[in-house]
């Protein structure tokens, strides 16, 4: 069955091994076994139940949170050549009935829905006509009332799985889970005797970082202006929030969009598609936007506030970097933020109980803002990961390199201020009498007599309050709860007062600009665009980013090269490989780089990028009808090379026709020869035939009749 599992992961998705934990999950589903796999975002957990659907009989069934997810998911299977399609609230009633209609008719593999729709009877009586023989829940975690994301629509696939005749194989998929919602999620559903797989939350392609900005607004401008056309995700805690960075960032001429619950759903819907298809490169945004999102060229996730607990933000940020190239995820921390998610859990409609646990949650969030030990670390020991390596080399504390800048005087005289002021004032305040503001409210409270007045003034009152911002961070100053929060001194100002302890303010380094030539990578973004447009899809639906780059490091071509990229099935090949394979070819021309295009091909086998087994390159482009001298010729080895990469893939059970390595007239002598002396050893079946008969010929007999494995 894994065999077959594999050859249809290179037929339809262009890959040709799975990922890390991919294959025990499906061999798990197609042995008939319930399975719940934990998998980070990004590690393909989609392929785990639609490799299933494609081998076993009948219909696979989706449960799937959100709308534009479940059109995502089917615009790219179908993109793939692989018959799925939804059933939602966008659909008119004819259109349901029609797409059930073909459901029965078994025209689809797998079908769509949300789990809203269990609540009908009506819908549910309607899948008993139905043969599903597996169940797949997306977003599994939506299950528990301890999860970050609670749906109470998912409580009802417990009971149409008790109403259905025939019970399907059920799995579960989710990419966040702590051992509480583990259990909730096998109990909820149900599942019975499930093999559980955690296959590691890491996303080694992600670096994290914790930033106490003293000015967020500056940190991102020059942040994105230097990632000028990447796209990137910006989540801020409130609509306000939202609408202040949005004007922002358009009146400086950013393409962005913004999107929050108090837009319309026509408006959210526009803005969601302009990210999608690359006409915005960044979006703004409550964490209303994004579970399920696919979109695989998100570049970094900025965080501009605390999220309200780890589960949230580690989905936010793994929308990054879904392709598999390096992205970025930064946490802006400022210490008023923790008051916003405070306000926001004591305003929400929650148990008591419900309550305390939503504050545990948000103090390890705090924890990780605070925490001086590799941040991914943190993460992945927060979803009980084990013997977790001490530095990761990829996050914020391990790569710290920022200068210091010695602050201790301004402390002083910040700290002398908020005191001379009865702790009892905001940092505004503070601000406006350490630069030496005349204003109302100054002169009315007397701040002018004091000996801090004015004693910052050569200072901006921005640079004042970014400095306030700093040492409240790093827990020298505290906030006050409520609307209208007040500084207050902490234990640890005392000993900077008395000059035992100095203060220092990281100043992060501007990372210089490598110039690198992504020409050929803008060209092919633009074809991609373009057909994007064409079709109505996503341009990542048509290839993603990763895809490109590859195609921009070996040059493909011809067809035989272009299935030799990742991402590139049979289906796409057919669709657009000839575009893109023009575009490539004039490109190469017209830039002399023909040198390069055969080199290539002996660099993949090489590259500790890609990992495809060297026998697999060479069944690519056997399969593409090559001759076998020109695989030879293209891949720059032996053509008996490539012969015994043939009989090695027919020995592994891949499609191989073996009567090219056979000459006809030799067949019967070789069988003749092997049925009296046996196939155990090469050598005296070489001896007992004629000359003229080599050792191919006998390998390739030996394979095509499986007798023994063909060892000299």
């Amino acid at each position: 069955m894994l065999e077959n599992a594999q050859n249809l992961l290179k037929k339809y998705y262009g890959y040709s091994t799975f990922r890390d934990g991919q294959k025990k999950v499906i061999q798990s589903i197609l042995e008939g076994k319930d399975t719940f796999a934990i998998m980070p975002t990004g590690a393909g957990k989609s392929i785990c139940y639609q490799i299933p659907a494609l081998l076993l009989p009948g219909l696979t069934l989706v449960i799937s949170p959100l709308i534009s997810l479940m059109k995502d998911q089917v615009d790219s299977l179908q993109n793939n050549g692989i018959p799925a399609t939804f059933i939602n609230s966008s659909l008119k009633t004819s259109e349901v009935q029609d797409r059930l209609r073909k459901a029965q008719d078994g025209f689809y593999k797998l079908l769509y829905v949300a789990p809203e729709r269990l609540e009908s009877q009506q819908f549910c009586h309607i899948l008993n006509s139905l043969e599903i023989s597996l169940l797949a829940v997306d977003e599994a975690h939506c299950v528990s009332q301890w999860g970050h994301d609670f749906r109470p629509s998912y409580r009802f696939i417990s009971t149409m799985l008790n109403q259905i005749p025939v019970r399907p194989i059920v799995s579960a998929f989710t990419a966040t889970a702590t051992e509480e919602v583990k259990e909730d999620v096998v109990g909820l559903l149900k599942l019975t005797n499930p093999n559980v797989y955690v296959t590691g939350f890491d996303r080694p392609n992600l670096s994290f970082a914790v930033i106490k900005a003293g000015n967020k607004n500056d940190f991102i401008l020059n942040y994105i202006e230097d990632r000028t056309g990447q796209s990137g995700i910006i989540y801020a805690a409130t609509r306000k929030e939202v609408d202040r960075l949005y004007e922002n960032l358009r009146g400086k001429g950013y393409r962005i969009g913004k999107y929050h619950a108090g837009l319309s759903d026509n408006d959210r819907k526009k803005t969601q598609e302009a990210f999608l298809y690359d006409d915005d490169n960044i979006i703004v945004a409550t964490n209303a936007f994004g579970m399920g999102i696919d979109k695989s060229n998100v570049r970094y996730v900025i965080h501009n506030n605390i999220p309200k607990n780890m589960e949230a933000y580690y989905q936010e940020a793994g929308r990054a970097g879904r392709d598999g190239e390096p992205s970025e995820c930064l946490l802006l921390f400022a210490a008023q933020d923790i008051h916003v998610q405070k306000f926001l859990i004591e305003q929400s409609v929650l148990s008591p109980q419900r309550k305390v646990e939503q504050y545990k949650k948000l103090q390890a969030m705090i924890d990780y803002c605070h925490t001086p030990r590799c941040l991914r670390k943190y993460i992945l020991e927060y979803f009980g990961e084990k013997n977790v390596f001490e530095n990761c080399g990829n996050c914020s504390t391990c790569n710290d390199d920022s200068d210091l800048s010695d602050i201790t005087i301004e402390a002083q005289k910040i700290f002398s201020c908020v005191y001379r002021m009865n702790q009892r004032w905001g940092t505004a305040l503070v601000a406006q009498v350490l630069k030496g503001s005349r204003n109302k409210k100054v002169l009315e409270n007397g701040f002018d007599q004091l000996s801090t007045h004015g004693i910052m003034q050569g200072y901006t009152i921005k640079e004042v309050r970014d400095m306030i911002n700093i040492l409240i961070a790093e827990e020298y100053l505290g906030l006050t709860d409520g609307q209208f929060p007040v500084v207050r001194l902490r234990e640890k100002a005392g000993a900077v007062l008395k000059n035992e302890e100095k203060v220092f303010q990281k100043i992060q380094k501007r990372k210089e600009k490598v110039a690198t030539d992504n020409s050929l990578f803008e060209i092919l973004r633009s074809l991609r665009k373009e057909i994007s447009m064409r079709e109505q899809v996503p341009p990542y639906i048509v290839f993603q980013d990763s895809s490109l780059r590859e195609m921009c490091e070996y040059f493909p071509i011809d067809e035989a090269s272009m299935l030799t990229i990742k991402g590139v099935g049979e289906a796409k090949l057919n669709k657009y490989g000839e575009e893109f394979i023009n575009v490539i070819r004039n490109y190469v021309e017209e830039n002399g780089l023909m040198d390069r295009v055969s080199a290539s091909y002996d660099n993949t086998k090489n590259s500790s990028k890609d990992k495809t087994p060297s026998h697999l390159i060479t069944l690519k482009l056997y399969q593409t009808n090559n001759l076998l001298e020109n695989i030879a010729r293209i891949r720059d080895i032996k053509l008996k090379t490539v012969q015994e990469h043939l009989i090695q893939c027919s020995c592994e059970g891949l499609d191989v026709n073996l009567d090219v390595l056979i000459p006809e007239e030799h067949e019967a002598f070789i069988l003749k020869v092997i049925d009296e002396i046996g196939g155990q050893k090469l050598k005296p079946i070489k001896e007992a035939l004629p000359k003229e008969i080599d050792y191919i010929a006998i390998k390739a007999v030996l394979c095509k009749y499986k007798n023994v494995n063909s060892s000299s």
